[in-house]
């Protein structure tokens, strides 16, 4: 019979009027607050991550493969020929979920009263139109089924609102080539918002072969390739992987070096999860080793009786180890089942709101993956165990003979 657990259970748990009380449910909730504060905290930075990396993606990729000399210029690109041969090599990479073609070319949009410089996008009908989809606010994709090259295009409601566009106007476009203007009057029929100011502000996404013909391509030559992975964690890996089974005259760029400063920007956001999470781990600490002390003053007369009948010191403490773990498992569960409520309360109804303009996004973002959950649990609970090992050291220096006299 493990009767340091009974006595844990039965005789600490059932004392009433004392001291210790009132500042084990202290500890409690105090726990139970570190742990909602960084389980929310950890959830909402992340989810802030994912929506952004998923939002720059969804423009582009996670990884560009183009000619060695135009990877640093997107006006004047360089042709490369559309090898299927080549397409299957990278599907053939681990990790690697979709490949397409792509082509883009600078331009600038000319209405009566307003002019603005653009990046035509253009792309094939093996393009993963999903997160345009998903963002679009009306109208629709344009058709890519004609044998001729589409004027439908798309374009993002921040852009139809500055250059005061509606779905089915013209947009008279002109391009440079061979020192010379080509003029394209393009037909709105969808508008999309990301809240990505600059991407939105940029790109007008249309059909991959008005550039090929501006260029002068003929139909088997694109800019490059867009490489979808499908986990973002082994985005380096698998960008080094695809390199290696490329030729010399190709590079690959991943989504991290074509946008350094979001992404510089995001990996800051990591440094703010760790100050939380250890301020709330000291709070934490605190609160369980000050709840422990307490318990071990106040029965230090029972230490005295338990070590007069035989009990040893690694007992003794073991008693008051398993009340110190209660609490800890308590506070843990409370802040868990708090901090998921609030996050999926969050998550579908989007009850707090954000500045579209500051923060890219109309609502605050929750990751619900559980691994947050369990992580930060772990941490939190592991942190306060060793906490109380410093504490339960004092038990030895009680003697009996003082404890029992006291008393």
């Amino acid at each position: 019979m493990n009767y340091e657990r009974l006595i844990a259970k039965r005789f600490l748990s059932k004392d009433k009027g004392n001291f210790s009380r009132p500042l084990i449910r202290i500890s409690t909730c105090s726990i139970a607050l570190g742990v909602m504060v960084v389980v929310i905290a950890v959830a909402v930075l992340r989810g802030f991550q994912n929506e952004i990396t998923r939002k720059i993606v969804g423009f582009g990729s996670h990884i560009v493969v183009m000619p060695f000399e135009s990877a640093n210029n997107y006006y004047e690109q360089l042709p490369l020929v559309a090898d299927e041969a080549t397409v299957n090599t990278i599907l053939a990479v681990d990790g690697v979920s979709h490949v397409q073609f792509f082509a883009s070319k600078g331009g600038m949009v000319k209405t009566k009263d307003k002019i603005h410089g653009i990046i035509f996008k253009g792309i094939g009908s093996d393009f993963d139109s999903t997160f345009f989809k998903e963002n679009m606010k009306e109208g629709r994709l344009f058709d890519l089924s004609g044998d001729s090259p589409s004027n439908e295009v798309i374009v993002s409601q921040r852009f139809a609102e500055k250059m005061l566009l509606n779905i089915g106007d013209k947009v008279p476009t002109y391009f440079w080539q061979n020192n010379n203007y080509r003029a394209r009057a393009f037909k709105i029929v969808g508008i999309y918002s990301t809240n990505l100011t600059d991407f939105d502000e940029r790109f007008v996404i249309g059909d991959m072969r008005q550039v090929q013909k501006i260029n002068g391509w003929d139909s088997n030559l694109v800019q490059g390739y867009e490489v979808f992975v499908s986990d973002f964690d082994n985005l380096d890996r698998v960008a080094a992987d695809v390199y290696s089974m490329l030729g010399s005259f190709l590079t690959v760029r991943t989504v991290k070096e074509e946008n350094p400063d979001t992404f510089s920007w995001l990996d800051l956001l990591n440094a703010n999860i760790y100050l939380i999470l250890g301020i709330m781990m000291l709070v934490c600490v605190v609160a369980v080793i000050s709840a422990l002390l307490i318990m071990i003053f106040e029965k230090t007369s029972m230490i005295g009786l338990l070590k007069t009948m035989g009990a040893t010191n690694a007992s003794i403490r073991k008693i008051f180890v398993y009340k110190s773990v209660g609490i800890i498992a308590k506070g843990v569960l409370i802040g868990n089942a708090i901090a998921l409520t609030l996050c999926l309360l969050q998550d579908k109804f989007a009850i707090v709101k954000l500045d579209s303009e500051s923060y890219h996004m109309s609502s605050v973002p929750i990751d619900l993956n559980p691994w947050i959950f369990v992580l930060v649990s772990l941490v939190m609970a592991v942190a306060c165990v060793l906490a109380l090992l410093l504490p339960a050291s004092y038990i030895a220096r009680v003697s009996p003979a003082k404890a029992v006299k006291t008393e």
